[in-house]
């Protein structure tokens, strides 16, 4: 079986995301690359996660063509395919229906930095314009809009986020739903009072080395 350890990572994920609550039925997506073979595995289109094995998970070169799989991959491989394209350090993509970050995006608001934990995406979470899904214009406007960020809220849509691998990608739709939560809750009694760029630096600098332990002393 082609892209094995990619193809039961996109598995293992797409359920997490279910179970996790960040999509509701068949919504959303996943894929992993490996730059190696040049090859992504993505979901497969309307397979319900719960049942899903890795075999079902459809494998396809750079240009969308599939290469192994039964199924049809996701309707939203345009923009899988484009953002690895545009960035090279970009091998996940984990696009969600969360309900807190898609209400933001139904506001059609940006994500400001009312919670440090936004830096997981950057200074903020931009907003790409409406387009119906699986076209070339949601792709184009989600590669036009995310920059260097690691996230990008879609108008009335949801969110894509993306990272050097799956376990990032993840972490930063998780991140960025749980600060859309928090930002939803304070906007609904007052103003919420938001990081500034000096103080989201300090926070993406600190982040560069969290989490990373000390090599062992012989």
């Amino acid at each position: 079986m082609l892209l094995f350890d990619e193809r039961h990572a996109v598995t293992e994920y797409a359920k997490k995301m279910l179970s996790t609550g960040l999509v509701k039925g068949t919504g959303g997506n996943i894929s992993l690359a490996n730059a190696d073979k040049n090859l992504l595995a993505i979901t497969p289109s309307g397979v319900p996660y719960e049942t899903m094995v890795p075999e079902d998970v459809v494998v396809v070169d750079m240009e969308g063509h599939r290469v192994e799989g039964h199924y049809l991959p996701s309707s939203e491989i345009g923009f899988h395919l484009a953002l690895l394209k545009q960035r090279e350090e970009i091998m996940a993509v984990v696009h969600t229906h969360s309900d807190c970050a898609t209400a933001v995006a139904c506001l059609r608001w940006e994500l400001p930095a009312v919670h440090y934990l936004i830096g997981s995406a950057g200074l903020h979470v931009p907003l790409a314009p409406y387009a119906t899904f699986g076209t070339q214009a949601l792709s184009d406007g989600i590669c036009q809009t995310i920059g260097e960020n690691n996230a990008v809220l879609l108008a009335n849509h949801g969110l894509v986020a993306v990272g050097v691998n799956l376990d990032k990608a993840f972490n930063t739709a998780e991140m960025v739903e749980y600060v859309a939560k928090l930002y939803l809750m304070t906007k609904s009694v007052g103003s919420p009072v938001l990081l500034n760029q000096d103080e989201m630096q300090d926070v993406l600098e600190k982040f560069t080395t969290y989490g990373v332990q000390p090599a062992e002393q012989d």
